[in-house]
């Protein structure tokens, strides 16, 4: 097969990620631009795509290890399967979830100063909808009578130490919540 030459120009950060991929691979650097090339073409769509600021976060959360990725139908698994028996969650459960929830309520002291950033965060980890209606109250929907049940619980719980009172009125499937 003919080889097609091409010289390129690389910054220092160009010059510094091909030298570490070069000796994590133990290739050549015309290979390694070779199959960066193949891989970039291969994966265009997904490189160029505007990922922004949630993709980043999302890699954070779960490179940490503080977050895990959940079906969501697992979700509903757990929750609808908490009861005691008697159709109320297991006291056991409801325990250790206040303790999590208690412990994230020291956590956003320092993160959330608004109901709004606390509901937009909980959005974007997918336990919730949320639009503002009206000055300081938000519409939420769940995606199911446990994980609403469940969020509720938390919500009201970890923003006990942020600076505002928390209003909660429930719907049939939608909840008002007010910061004031």
């Amino acid at each position: 097969m003919p080889t097609n030459r091409l010289t390129i120009s690389l910054d220092d950060e160009a010059e510094a990620a091909l030298d570490d991929l070069v000796a994590r691979t133990d290739e050549s650097r015309s290979e390694v631009v070779r199959r960066a090339l193949t891989f970039y073409a291969a994966n265009f769509e997904a490189a160029s795509a505007d990922a922004g600021p949630n993709l980043e976060a999302y890699h954070q959360m779960l490179s940490s290890g503080e977050h895990v990725l959940l079906d969501v139908d697992f979700l509903h698994c757990f929750l609808d399967y908490v009861e005691d028996g008697s159709g109320e969650p297991n006291s056991a459960f409801l325990a250790e979830a206040d303790r999590v929830s208690d412990y994230h309520a020291h956590e956003y002291e320092q993160r959330f100063g608004s109901l709004g950033e606390l509901l937009d965060w909980l959005s974007f980890c997918g336990f919730l909808t949320v639009r503002r209606t009206e000055g300081s109250t938000y519409h939420v929907v769940f995606p199911s009578e446990s994980v609403k049940w469940f969020m509720l619980r938390f919500v009201e719980r970890s923003s006990a130490n942020l600076p505002f009172e928390l209003t909660i009125e429930e719907g049939v499937s939608k909840v008002l919540l007010t910061e004031s």
